[in-house]
């Protein structure tokens, strides 16, 4: 599966390639650092997903569901709660005895707020709304993932406006630190 398409099939793609580095940390022994590294690409790519959803998702859950507002509230409560894992996983070596315990909680996260997404909200969505707006929504969030952050900002605001603001300069500043420290977003 490869990016592109509706905001469903973009985000369903995402969710897949996390759970692939998922299955790669848990393939590989407590304390081996490629557990380290592939964690901070899981990281990565969640933080950049997060982005987006917010975004874009979750207002047009507001918009198009008629419990929008409480559904999209609930989104973003589980994004805070991971968030707040992957910050406290955040310069932790594979080695620290606390990073083997925040991995398997961000994964038991992240795993149960796919399954809510894909078996709910997703199908909710496509039937709420049109082809054309979600087709419009995948080119956003596409778009978006480009400028994301790459580190958890669990301070930063996670709605529109603010949100779309702070996220580009918050993107920036977190592209010259993966590049000063040699954090990578290819897997």
């Amino acid at each position: 599966m490869g990016h592109g398409g509706n905001v469903i099939d973009e985000l369903t793609t995402d969710h897949r390639e996390v759970e692939e580095l998922f299955g790669r940390i848990e393939a590989l022994p407590a304390g081996d650092e490629r557990r380290k590294e592939l964690a901070d690409q899981a990281v990565i790519e969640l933080v950049r997903h997060s982005v987006a959803e917010e975004q874009y998702l979750y207002p047009a859950v507001r918009e198009f569901l008629p419990d929008g507002d409480e559904v999209a509230d609930k989104e973003l409560r589980d994004h805070a709660e991971a968030e707040r894992t992957m910050k406290d996983l955040e310069g932790r070596s594979a080695a620290d005895p606390e990073f083997d315990r925040l991995v398997g909680l961000l994964m038991r996260e992240i795993r149960t707020h796919v399954e809510d997404e894909e078996q709910n909200l997703f199908p909710r969505l496509r039937r709420a709304t049109s082809e054309q707006r979600l087709d419009e929504l995948g080119e956003k969030v596409r778009t978006a993932k480009k400028t994301a952050p790459t580190r958890p900002h669990p301070s930063a605001p996670d709605t529109p406006p603010a949100n779309k603001v702070m996220d580009r300069g918050a993107g920036m500043v977190d592209r010259v630190r993966d590049a000063l420290t040699g954090r990578s977003e290819k897997h």
